[in-house]
C-alpha cells in the first residue's frame, strides 16, 4: 500500500532542490516519542511505508503511531532506451522532501526502550541519518 495523493493541482513538478532547516514539523506536536532527521534527502512512499510496517511489528500493536511525513512529490522517469528530447517522463514515484529538523515519526502509549528499538528498526530503512528524541 503505497502512500500517494488523492489529487494534485498539478502532473509534474520540477526537481528543485532541498535547502535549509526544516521551518515547520520539527517538534513533537503529538507523542511522547519521535524520529528526527539530521541530514536532507528525498523519502519515497515505499520506505515511508517500509519504516512503519518495522515499527508496527515491533511494538506488536502496542502504542499509538503517527506519521508526520507525506509523499506529495512526483518524481518523473523516462523510459530505458530513449534518446533525447520529447517531453518530460511519466510519474515514476512520489516523494516527501525531508530537511534537517523533520519529525517523521511519533509514538505513544509505550516504554522509552520499546519506542528506541522500534525506531532505530525504522532508521536502517530511511535515506538518511535520524536521531531518536523525547518530550521534555
Amino acid at each position: 500500500m503505497a502512500l500517494i495523493p488523492a489529487r494534485t493541482k498539478y502532473r509534474k513538478v520540477h526537481k528543485g532542490r532541498i535547502r535549509g532547516r526544516a521551518k515547520r514539523g520539527d517538534f513533537l506536536a503529538f507523542g511522547e516519542f519521535g524520529i528526527q532527521s539530521l541530514s536532507r534527502g528525498k523519502m519515497t512512499s515505499n520506505q515511508i511505508e517500509a519504516s512503519r510496517v518495522a515499527i508496527t511489528r515491533f511494538l506488536k500493536r502496542k502504542g499509538k503511531l503517527w506519521i508526520r511525513v507525506f509523499p506529495q512529490k512526483p518524481i518523473t522517469k523516462k523510459p530505458a532506451e530513449t534518446r533525447m528530447g520529447k517531453g518530460k517522463g511519466g510519474v515514476d514515484h512520489w516523494v516527501a522532501v525531508v530537511r534537517p529538523g523533520t519529525v517523521l515519526f511519533e509514538l505513544a502509549g509505550c516504554s522509552q526502550t520499546l519506542a528506541r528499538e522500534a525506531f532505530s528498526r525504522a532508521d536502517s530503512k530511511m535515506p538518511f541519518r535520524c536521531r531518536f528524541i523525547v518530550r521534555d
